[in-house]
């Protein structure tokens, strides 16, 4: 699962919407408006609120803590509902509060004050936070068969079903209350600072090509230009500007990976990915067979691609500046803002009309932040905020074709969120393995919206391949990533990592999924390093892929479906976290712990690489 120009270091992000950027070719591109959070970092609101949750966080422990089972027994007399309920309200101050401080820090990270906001309001939620600690862990004492009768007699505890059921599943490894208490207390000097230090010290790089100094983003978009020389430059500055940095990665990541070993080894994870399977409700089996499945297509994917592409740009291999060089064929025309709108919305609107109405808020309303600033976060994200206000979606839109689709993609979030908001703080959020579902269908929309209207060979071909290339990045690139961090969580365990060695296993798992068709130049060995999902998110990456190959088995039975697909697709994102995945997916005959079922998502890659090539060959 996360950044404004202009605006001088301290200067109050207020309630009024900041006049929108305005960059070449562009148009008006929007800044969000968090005033529906609160009105500024120094607003009267905002404090009353953090006094607030401080307050009744240290009497709900008063009134609660050493009575939940006690509650339980009472059946239908009991108040353990009424306690949940409670407990939802302040997880939902909490994350108010939370959701603001982290938005305004993305919104420029290198402002001091900002990034004093931040940090202070993270340790006075995470010190508020530690008298609510107790709650679940008390929860998970309960016996089986005393908390299933409590569920069936409470009836407003029975609403919460799914989300007590649910955290249960961490019992297991769930450590004595002191301890739990330790553990949190200290993740905001611990990984929550490496993380800050991360964040920061990327914001703060500076990369340069011809004489530029450019931040990360653009750096990387030239990565995509059409230029060759221009793309060489830009892999060579970021090669120099990372690799003089690359100690305090190397520290940042050692330490991170020796951070969440201690924490799995006290919990009991065997494996080095298995808090993370458990935390997006996955079984290990079902990865697994993902990314076996992955590995084992690489040849008729990656592979075979990148050698088509190598042909059609006259080289005999692709230097790894190339891979996502555009083609001759692509049209280079800037993309406004206007077009890009109205084009993720046309698509979602054919698909259902609801759809775009939910969407068309975020542009209405300001919840999007669009132009690339010094300081702001890169890449891109939907943050959910939290049920009694929306979603924020963060962008860094340069008119490139592929900014179209991450736009779409992020709206699919936002879509996601908007309509799982309905089950509240504590069952709205979705497993990782499921979040991606939305965003990843929506970009298929899009795509095959804009392709249907495609009638030039030369363009369709373009777009194929653009396609094509998205879905590679999605799911090898991404199953290369989750092998990558395997490799370097497993060497951890046995000792730091060195910088060399890092780009060593960086190399090894590129080269094996790109193929040969792709020269792994000089320089390259440091590209791990400003990926933030290795950092913020330990395997995560492996939900991109989960979700490309969940939708293009979606949307195969969306193209067959008669009727009746579109009430059922919202109702499984309605359902938040309520579901597990076969609960989810069953309604349109789909069923992730079937091995054939990843290689059906991965054959829709394959046919669409060979339409590329039987256009090549007209």
């Amino acid at each position: 699962m996360a950044r404004s120009p202009g605006r001088p270091a301290g200067v109050v992000l207020s309630a009024q919407a900041a006049p929108a950027g305005k960059a070449a070719g562009l148009g008006r591109l929007p800044e969000w408006n968090l005033g529906d959070l609160y009105p500024a970092m120094d607003s009267r609101e905002l404090r009353e609120d953090l006094a607030r949750a401080e307050r009744e966080a240290e009497l709900f422990e008063k009134e609660w803590k050493g009575r939940l089972a006690a509650e339980a027994q009472k059946g239908a007399e009991g108040r353990l509902g009424e306690a949940v309920r409670a407990y939802e309200a302040l997880d939902e101050l909490f994350g108010r509060l939370g959701s603001y401080a982290g938005l305004i820090y993305a919104s420029d990270t290198s402002d001091p004050a900002r990034a004093k906001f931040y940090g202070d309001m993270q340790e006075k939620l995470t010190n508020a936070s530690t008298h609510l600690l107790f709650f679940t862990l008390e929860l998970n004492k309960i016996d089986d068969a005393l908390i299933e009768t409590a569920l069936a007699q409470d009836a407003l505890l029975g609403h919460y079903r799914p989300w007590v059921l649910d955290i249960r599943k961490d019992r297991p490894h769930q450590l004595e209350d002191r301890i739990e208490q330790l553990f949190h207390e200290t993740a905001v000097v611990g990984r929550g600072a490496w993380n800050r230090l991360f964040d920061e010290t990327m914001t703060n790089l500076r990369f340069s090509v011809d004489g530029e100094e450019l931040t990360l983003e653009p750096t990387l978009n030239l990565l995509q230009d059409a230029d060759a020389q221009k793309r060489r430059k830009a892999a060579e500055a970021l090669a120099g500007t990372l690799g003089e940095h690359i100690r305090l990665f190397t520290l940042i990541t050692n330490t991170l990976a020796k951070d969440r070993e201690i924490a799995d080894r006290w919990r009991g994870f065997g494996d080095v990915a298995d808090s993370r399977h458990l935390a997006n409700r996955v079984e290990r089996e079902v990865v697994d067979a993902l990314a076996a499945s992955v590995r084992a297509a690489y040849p008729r994917l990656s592979h075979r691609y990148y050698a088509l592409k190598a042909r059609w740009l006259g080289m005999d291999a692709l230097n790894h500046w190339d891979r996502n060089a555009p083609l001759p064929e692509t049209p280079q025309a800037v993309i406004g803002w206007d077009e890009a709108r109205e084009t993720v919305l046309s698509a979602y609107r054919s698909f259902a009309p609801e759809m775009a109405d939910i969407a068309a808020r975020f542009f209405e309303r300001n919840w999007i932040d669009a132009p690339v600033r010094p300081g702001k976060a890169p890449g891109a994200f939907a943050h959910p905020t939290v049920p009694s206000v929306h979603p924020y979606v963060l962008l860094n839109y340069m008119g490139k074709p592929r900014d179209v689709m991450t736009l779409a993609h992020e709206l699919g979030h936002g879509v996601h969120q908007v309509l799982a908001g309905g089950q509240g703080a504590l069952m709205a959020a979705t497993p990782l393995t499921l979040a991606e579902t939305a965003s990843v269908f929506g970009e298929m929309l899009t795509f095959r919206s804009l392709l249907a209207r495609t009638g030039d060979r030369r363009e369709r071909k373009a777009m194929l391949a653009q396609k094509v290339e998205d879905m590679l990045n999605t799911v090898v690139r991404q199953i290369a990533f989750y092998e990558f961090e395997r490799k370097v969580h497993t060497e951890r365990r046995k000792g730091e990592l060195t910088s060399e060695r890092i780009g060593e296993l960086w190399l090894e798992v590129q080269a094996e999924s790109l193929g040969p068709a792709v020269r792994l130049r000089e320089g390259y060995e440091t590209f791990w390093a400003y990926i933030p999902h290795f950092i913020h998110a330990p395997f995560y990456v492996y939900a991109y892929a989960f979700g490309d190959c969940l939708v293009n088995s979606l949307f195969a039975v969306y193209q067959q479906a008669e009727t009746g697909f579109q009430e059922k697709y919202f109702d499984m994102l309605k359902a938040g976290g309520t579901k597990h995945h076969s609960e989810l997916l069953a309604p349109f005959g789909l069923d992730a712990s079937d091995p054939s079922f990843w290689s059906r998502g991965l054959a829709v890659i394959e046919g669409l690489i060979d339409e590329l090539q039987a256009l090549d060959e007209e």
